[in-house]
């Protein structure tokens, strides 16, 4: 197998990232929420400390979001649309991966975005 130049590595990840965005409505709204919490983040003019933790979480959720994607692609194909216990199994477990990537970003979010919110009020 020849070695892929790092363009073509870089562009066949962006194809897959374009093709999740396209057909999966979840990793759709994972972007949406990012784009949100850097907008509220531009917008409130957080320190740097908070900004890593915000891109980290919001790299943290869409990657998990991919790699559920990903895992439940490989088990349908696996599977030929039935139903088998491991098959359950793994796609239950990827998407409770997650959730709790999802929600311990959302307690993230509020925790540094409500006080500044509710300073506006």
């Amino acid at each position: 197998m020849a070695r892929q130049s790092i363009f073509k590595s870089w562009a066949v990840s962006m194809t897959g990232f374009f093709a999740a965005v396209r057909t999966e409505r979840n990793v759709a709204l994972v972007c949406f929420f990012a784009v949100l919490a850097i907008v509220l983040s531009a917008v409130f003019r957080i320190p740097l400390a908070e900004w890593i933790i915000v891109i980290f979480c919001c790299g943290l959720v869409l990657t998990v979001e991919l790699v559920n994607t990903a895992i439940e692609s490989v088990t349908d194909l696996a599977c030929n649309n039935e139903i088998h216990p491991l098959a359950k199994i793994a796609k239950d477990t990827a998407s409770a991966a997650t959730l709790v990537a999802s929600v311990t970003s959302l307690i993230v979010a509020l925790l540094i975005f409500t006080p500044r919110v509710l300073a506006l009020l």
